[in-house]
């Protein structure tokens, strides 16, 4: 069994800033802490956070969406890999960020309660502030 969730958050930067950014290995290493493998190439593997998070590029939608197959580490072995959607939107300050995340393992709910929070949207914040 798996589950979905979505959430939010507002960035102070321009979607097209935050979409490249997330696509690029030193950008996404920069906004996070972690080191990442990032690419723009449809279909590319991906990965984040030193290779705790792996996937590969499923859409993307020049400066608007991000869609990738993401799994932990965590993520039983029989376990399908989950996808996320990032849409982002222009808001009066930036952008929001909105992350509709489906097929997360039953159970795994600090992804939802805090893992995105803390590893993705706070440092993100922080890193568009500058």
């Amino acid at each position: 069994m798996a589950y979905d969730f979505t959430l939010q958050c507002l960035l102070p930067a321009a979607p097209k800033k935050v979409f490249d950014t997330w696509l690029s290995s030193k950008g996404h290493s920069a906004m996070t802490g972690g080191a990442a493998k990032m690419s723009k190439r449809l279909g590319a593997s991906v990965s984040a956070w030193d290779g705790y998070i792996t996937g590969k590029n499923l859409k993307l939608t020049e400066g608007k969406c991000i869609v990738q197959s993401w799994r932990t580490t965590e993520f039983p072995d029989d376990h399908a890999d989950s996808k996320i959607t990032i849409t982002l939107t222009p808001h009066k300050n930036g952008c929001k960020l909105t992350l509709h995340h489906e097929g997360v393992p039953n159970g795994q709910t600090d992804y939802e309660k805090s893992g995105w929070q803390s590893h993705y949207f706070e440092p993100m914040a922080a890193y568009f502030s500058i």
